[in-house]
């Protein structure tokens, strides 16, 4: 898909991965509209990256908060035509700690953000897509791109509920992928290993040092710029679809 005057629909944009995302699409020639939980961080990243770009304060789990965004982007922009889904939580709980068992509502709680608002996000902008004309010959009208995490495929110890959270974007891709592969839509995820998120960006050595140990090469963690650009090259590129497709310098995750 070619990016000029497109309309990418990004959560979690107001920071980290979704914000690159933002700025390499915006170079290209698109438009972005923010949605983010932090309605200030989205409209101050929206001031800086210009006329391109819109925020909109959403909570992805809440299907009207969504639904509002949606329709706003679409009164803004004139459509969506791509959704990079960066919105998540991270909580590191063990199934049975010295307290007792992990809390129900804990569990619950990263699954209807990771899992549940990223379907709740694509299912409302497949629908605005499916109404766009095709933008080139194979028919194409849309791209959506999830984010899963390394954690799907060898989560660590405390990781019970994000690894299933994120496991369930990964193995929710493709049959997505076939349920609107009738509406001209392709659906990839990427699976990222350990960013310099503003999170990871104010950890301790301690902290960083073993993560950056995992990593074969090149040793340090990434940066969400790359991130950026393998989300570009996915919708770049017509043939990708239906994949999860890792992002992490060939790290495997050690049980701590």
């Amino acid at each position: 898909m070619d990016l000029k005057d497109k309309v990418a629909v990004i959560t979690g944009g107001a920071s980290g991965l979704g914000k690159a995302s933002a700025e390499q699409i915006i170079a290209a020639g698109g438009k972005v509209a923010i949605f983010d939980l932090n309605g200030d961080l989205a409209e101050a990243t929206a001031k800086q990256l210009g006329a391109s770009a819109k925020a909109f304060k959403v909570d992805v789990a809440d299907a009207s908060s969504v639904e509002e965004a949606v329709a706003g982007t679409v009164a803004a922009f004139g459509g969506v035509h791509i959704n990079i889904n960066c919105a998540g939580i991270g909580t590191a709980a063990r199934t049975l700690g010295k307290d007792g068992p992990m809390p129900l509502d804990t569990f619950k709680f990263v699954l209807n953000v990771n899992l549940i608002g990223t379907f709740n996000t694509l299912r409302l902008c497949a629908d605005a897509m499916a109404k766009n004309e095709p933008v080139n010959a194979d028919g194409e009208r849309g791209v959506i791109i999830n984010t899963a995490s390394v954690a799907a495929f060898d989560g660590q110890i405390g990781q019970a509920a994000y690894s299933a959270s994120k496991a369930g974007v990964a193995g929710m891709t493709l049959p997505i992928a076939r349920d609107l592969s009738r509406n001209g839509i392709r659906v990839c995820t990427i699976a990222p290993g350990i960013f310099e998120t503003p999170m990871m960006m104010g950890a301790p050595d301690q902290v960083r040092m073993p993560l950056i140990d995992m990593v074969q090469f090149p040793k340090r963690l990434g940066n969400a710029p790359e991130f950026a650009l393998l989300a570009m090259q996915i919708i770049q590129n017509p043939y990708l679809n239906g994949e999860t497709i890792r992002i992490d310098g060939g790290i495997r995750m050690q049980p701590r």
